[in-house]
């Protein structure tokens, strides 16, 4: 069974503790929690038996993988959903987990943002009810047409409705027709405050979108399946907030892009807690793409998708500073 987000702390500081070797007020800096805390984990640590590992079960041994993953990617937290388990579907599981985390990380009075999707919205639809004072929800992206499932504003409302929150959806289209009509909307008084007020966000919660043919920007008629093909031998790798990125995680520079009504991604990666939920293998590569360009602190991910991405990062050699990205010359300069 995957670590339940409640214990999730109790591994952290045992695993800094005992093999980083960490003093206990080193820990308690690190995980920005008092010393007296830190004592007290590392005696329940103790008492749940996971602080040995040749005793410990798959509880800790998933564990290990995680700390591993974020000593790699240099990521603030990682939750493993196993999806080797006999009876016991990974596709089922992961919502409930995120949905878990995802209200672990919530604060009253926090600004979140919200993306679309598949993933997103079956979070939303598991996540229990929570009575957040002062909340605001608001969408990264512009929304999407009417018969396409797991539309951007679906998401927003039923996180907001299961937060008890104020809900804030950004009335404007995925994409425009023209670039110059996408520049003027972002230009409106009520767009540009929307779109500026996503920077203000503590907390955002989305998945990352691939570049196939039924993928969701092909489905919902943003691009045709010969458009998205062409931008993939252009170097598209993944979608992030209905934009696309290529495989360092830079925003494309596409005309595409260009027309897309939506966070900018450096006001993305600005967000100090940013969950990112990927349980599709398909998705390796976009999730790789998007780890690179800095897009995720706190990721939840299948057993088998973790060992792929630690792999990719002893096989390439990439450091955990890789995992946060600079500012993309060419988004600025639009």
């Amino acid at each position: 069974m995957p670590i339940r987000p409640n214990d999730q702390i109790i591994h952290k500081a045992a695993w800094l503790y005992y093999v980083h070797g960490l003093r206990q007020d080193e820990v308690a800096k690190k995980l920005h929690i008092s010393r007296a805390s830190i004592a007290m984990y590392l005696r329940r640590a103790r008492e749940m038996g996971i602080v040995t590992i040749t005793t410990s079960t798959e509880l800790f041994s998933d564990d290990v993988l995680a700390r591993e993953l974020e000593d790699a990617t240099g990521l603030t937290a990682v939750w493993i959903v196993p999806d080797n388990r006999q009876g016991i579907e990974a596709a089922a599981e992961m919502p409930a987990v995120a949905a878990s985390v995802f209200l672990g990380l919530a604060n009253k009075g926090d600004r979140i943002g919200v993306a679309w999707g598949r993933t997103v919205y079956r979070i939303a639809d598991v996540m229990p009810f929570a009575d957040l004072q002062g909340v605001t929800v608001v969408r990264l992206c512009g929304n999407l047409g009417a018969p396409y499932s797991y539309r951007p504003d679906q998401c927003t409302t039923e996180i907001a409705r299961r937060l008890n929150a104020a809900g804030m959806n950004l009335y404007a289209p995925l994409v425009l027709s023209s670039e110059r009509l996408a520049d003027e909307l972002r230009a409106e008084p009520v767009i540009r405050e929307q779109l500026a007020a996503i920077s203000d966000c503590e907390l955002a919660l989305y998945s990352v979108g691939g570049i196939e043919k039924d993928s969701h920007l092909v489905k919902c008629g943003a691009l045709s399946a010969e458009e998205m093909h062409a931008l993939g031998e252009a170097g598209a790798a993944g979608v992030i907030a209905g934009q696309l990125i290529d495989a360092d995680g830079n925003w494309m520079d596409c005309a595409y892009n260009r027309r897309c009504i939506a966070a900018d991604h450096d006001s993305i990666r600005g967000i100090r807690k940013r969950m990112l939920v990927v349980q599709e293998d398909s998705k390796f590569e976009p999730l790789a793409a998007a780890l690179k360009g800095g897009f995720a602190s706190h990721l939840i991910i299948t057993s088998s998708m973790a060992r792929r991405i630690l792999e990719r990062w002893k096989q390439r050699g990439l450091s955990p500073a890789s995992a946060t990205k600079r500012t993309d010359p060419a988004r600025t300069a639009r």
